[in-house]
């Protein structure tokens, strides 16, 4: 078994309902009671994030598949409705309060440092939010970090207005390495040697009208995306980052739907999770 550094900082991708890859990941080190001490989080990889330092297995899985299954949460109506094509209401308020309890006192009490990464939309900059007792605010921090663009509602954090913070660092390996982790673990939630083909487009002044900066950042979204894939594939040749990522071709879109894909999608992260808990060590 091979020894990593005490000091190793997680780093948790986004990517929509790919995510469950994720939460299969990290209920794999909650089985094997793998904890890191710095952990930098990003959209679907925030949400599923807060059910690992709260210790709870299966939370992430189980509302993003059973839950998905009973509410049907993801849908053009939301969007029209309440703004948002995942609803709003049913994910940051009824789910962990009520349906799907969150452990705010078990999350309060881990050491863990847990940031979630937004984008401001007036500074069109990244900014890495943490919260351990404020409920309100650490609610709030979330969901901005997984409001996507043009299908989610701005959200606002300590007055100012935010979105998904994949819009400008997917893969914020370089804030863990700024905050003192040169060595890391890296989420993803694409194969190695995954590039975009999206084109990036110029978003016109009709559009967040309010918010040049966040226009110019979403316009060239996809070059840094695949900027920070080479990256994160240089540092793992050069053995500077240990990367777990779905190893089959990706069936699960941002948006989907699927409960057997998903299903698939999440044994696949736990099993690739188990992987690196039985190789490594902290």
């Amino acid at each position: 078994m091979e020894r990593l550094e005490r000091n190793t900082g997680l780093v948790l991708e986004g990517g929509g309902m790919r995510g469950v890859f994720t939460s299969g990941v990290l209920d794999a080190f909650m089985k094997y009671e793998v904890n890191f001490p710095f952990i930098v989080s990003v959209s679907a990889g925030a949400c599923n994030g807060m059910s690992y330092v709260s210790r709870q297995p299966r939370r992430a899985r189980y509302s993003n598949i059973d839950l998905l299954r009973k509410y049907g949460y993801i849908s053009l109506k939301n969007l029209i409705v309440k703004g948002s094509i995942f609803d709003p209401s049913l994910l940051y308020e009824r789910f962990p309060n009520d349906i799907l309890p969150f452990d705010y006192e078990a999350y309060g009490q881990n050491p863990a440092t847990f940031e979630m990464v937004t984008t401001n939309c007036l500074t069109g900059l990244a900014e890495y939010l943490t919260e351990k007792t404020d409920r309100r605010r650490m609610m709030a921090i979330v969901k901005a970090s997984s409001s996507l663009p043009y299908v989610a509602q701005i959200t606002y954090v300590d007055g100012k207005p935010m979105l998904d913070g994949g819009i400008v660092d997917s893969i914020p390996v370089q804030r863990s390495i700024d905050m003192g982790h040169p060595m890391n673990v890296v989420v993803m939630t694409r194969n190695r040697g995954y590039r975009s083909t999206e084109k990036d487009h110029k978003v016109p002044r009709f559009i967040y009208g309010d918010y040049p900066r966040l226009r110019v950042a979403l316009s060239r979204r996809v070059e840094v995306y695949n900027q920070q894939l080479e990256m994160v594939e240089r540092m793992e040749d050069w053995g500077e980052v240990v990367v777990i990522r779905p190893q089959r071709p990706m069936e699960v879109g941002r948006v989907c739907r699927d409960p057997e894909k998903l299903e698939r999608l999440y044994e696949e992260g736990f099993l690739e999770g188990e992987k690196f808990c039985q190789k490594y060590k902290l």
